[in-house]
């Protein structure tokens, strides 16, 4: 928590529960409980408690006290707070994962008084009680709908801190800078040093510097967790349902010699050097009278406009007169005809979706612009992940050069105080309670 904050502890009014697991066939279901009942709540399923953060076999009855119903033989851990997931009392249950083992456990928990978790409320609870940040926490959701290598280590860096220390970094450099700020405007007749206003500029420069260079890189982070988006285009018969086809190793769309047969949008998804990608076929675009294929035409431009890359293809003898932005361009049929070394000064892949020629060569190009698109940061700092993130982080910037262009100390000062908010909102330290809906709600039940 930022200084001058106060934390107070977090008791949520009810105990809660969740299956943690998947729902489907399986070895073990884990139940996750949390919350000032716990205690009493464990106690009456298996007697004495184990030791605390200790694996434990037990058995779990409908009531230890008198064992008349023994509902499963499960591992326990118990969790007193503050030293658990949420900061309250808590505990596991390692279950046999039949469903009518799991509906008997529940059911003996809500007859103790607890009731079942909604979505998110796990780790609200944790962030309430400062177990971890609202960046931390957006983090813990990502991780658990990871599904490449890239978002793994992304969603972990986040979880571990990784941003949340970059913005606290900006507000402790933020918080001296208005402290000066503040020693100026309370003691104007003082002979401070002139060293002290420069400084100020100067690191409020700095500031300004480095956030831009976050926001300028932050759509890579974005393209990790999202997936990066290709539009396929072109005129109709091109070979744009066939370049489908071959990139998900399926008949997901029909090919035909017929013109126009593609009227709307075709997505499938996949992995590509690492990363989650999506491809969108389009529909042919030409010009036509057709309401339907027109439709499809005006949904291709929208795509393009939306993608994060377009390849662009067209037919050996059907040069195109334009060329995309951000295009790769791909000339299919070359058994068919010869297609031009490059378009406009750009360069054009050969391939023959019919013989294979060149398509190895083209997935070495899609591999080389999707780890272009979602590389590193060249300044080694952490990449932004959220729109949410971006939104806070220009906030802040349009604050520190506004407090620039302020010739009252005062303006200046407040300036400085609203970008301070502004970092305070990413990660949950001042003015986040409309937000938190928002943030918790889009996690899974169990967490």
């Amino acid at each position: 928590m930022q200084e001058g904050t106060t934390t107070v502890a977090y008791q949520g009014d009810e105990t809660i529960f969740a299956l943690s697991t998947g729902l489907g066939r399986a070895a073990i279901a884990v139940l996750r409980v949390s919350g000032a009942g716990s205690e009493a709540l464990l106690k009456k399923l298996i007697g004495k408690l184990p030791k605390a953060r200790h694996a434990a076999l037990r058995r779990v009855w409908q009531e230890a006290a008198t064992q008349n119903t023994l509902l499963d033989e499960a591992l326990v851990l118990w969790f007193p707070g503050p030293r658990s997931y949420t900061g309250e009392d808590g505990f596991e249950l390692h279950l046999h994962a039949g469903p009518a083992v799991i509906k008997a456990v529940a059911g003996a928990l809500v007859e103790g008084g607890a009731r079942p978790a909604e979505a998110g409320e796990f780790t609200r609870r944790a962030f309430m009680n400062g177990r971890m940040d609202l960046v931390e926490a957006e983090g813990i959701a990502d991780l658990v709908e990871a599904e490449t290598e890239s978002q793994r280590k992304l969603a972990l860096a986040q979880t571990d801190g990784a941003l949340s220390r970059l913005y606290q970094n900006w507000a402790d450099r933020l918080k001296r800078v208005l402290a000066h700020q503040e020693a100026l405007i309370d003691f104007p007749d003082e002979d401070l040093p002139p060293e002290v206003e420069q400084g100020l500029l100067d690191e409020i420069h700095a500031l300004i510097a480095a956030m831009q260079v976050h926001i300028q890189e932050g759509d890579r982070g974005e393209r990790i967790r999202r997936g990066v988006v290709f539009a396929i285009t072109g005129p109709p018969n091109a070979g744009k349902s066939s370049l489908l086809n071959w990139l998900a190793d399926r008949d997901a769309a029909i090919v035909s010699p017929i013109a126009g047969t593609t009227r709307d949008a075709i997505e499938i998804s996949g992995i590509l050097a690492g990363v989650r990608v999506t491809f969108v076929d389009t529909a042919g675009l030409r010009e036509t009278e057709d309401a339907i294929e027109a439709e499809g035409v005006k949904r291709a431009l929208f795509h393009v406009k939306q993608a994060d890359c377009v390849l662009q293809m067209f037919a050996a003898g059907d040069e195109p007169k334009d060329v995309f932005p951000a295009s790769v361009l791909i000339g299919n049929k070359t058994d068919l005809g010869t297609v031009p070394n490059e378009v406009k000064g750009h360069p054009v892949m050969p391939v023959s979706l019919e013989t294979g020629q060149g398509l190895d060569q083209l997935k070495s190009v899609l591999e080389q612009k999707v780890e272009a698109l979602t590389a590193s940061s060249s300044s080694g700092a952490p990449l932004l992940t959220r729109a949410r993130h971006k939104a806070g982080v220009k906030e802040a910037c349009a604050c520190l050069e506004a407090a620039l262009q302020q010739d009252w100390p005062e303006m200046r000062g407040e300036e400085l105080r609203l970008a301070m908010r502004a970092l305070g909102r990413l990660t949950g330290h001042v003015g986040v309670e409309d937000l938190l809906d928002a943030v918790f709600g889009q996690f899974c039940i169990g967490k």
